[in-house]
């Protein structure tokens, strides 16, 4: 069974830094895109940060230039690290992840996506 786990969520300052990882575990044969999203009280899941198996990047423009998306693909884990964070950064932070698994003997594969179970992230004024 596939599993998603986040750590490294917190109480932080503004100002302040916590760097998020997601682990991917159970029977896969790759993991393709990976992204982190967001949802604060009262608001609507938005997208992060996103990440391809080769290593190319995109944010949300709110979090550009202070947040860092990365992945070790040996280790099945993705990571973002928040620097100069903001009271506005307060959320529940999932990690998602495209999934690719064969699934007979002819080859034949299936993708699918996977959501972690969310790290609440808190950064006081």
């Amino acid at each position: 069974q596939v599993q998603l786990v986040e750590s490294g969520g917190g109480l932080v300052q503004a100002g302040g830094s916590l760097r998020l990882s997601c682990a991917v575990s159970g029977s896969i044969d790759s993991i393709n895109d990976m992204e982190w999203y967001r949802q604060a009280p009262g608001k609507e899941r938005e997208l992060v940060a996103g990440i391809t198996r080769g290593g190319r990047t995109n944010y949300v423009h709110s979090v550009a230039g202070r947040f860092t998306i990365s992945r070790d693909n040996a280790k099945r884990t993705m990571y973002l690290q928040m620097n100069s964070l903001k009271p506005d950064d307060t959320a529940v932070y999932y990690c998602k992840a495209n999934i690719e698994k064969v699934v007979n003997v002819e080859g034949a594969r299936i993708r699918k996506d996977y959501w972690g179970q969310g790290t609440q992230v808190t950064v006081s004024s």
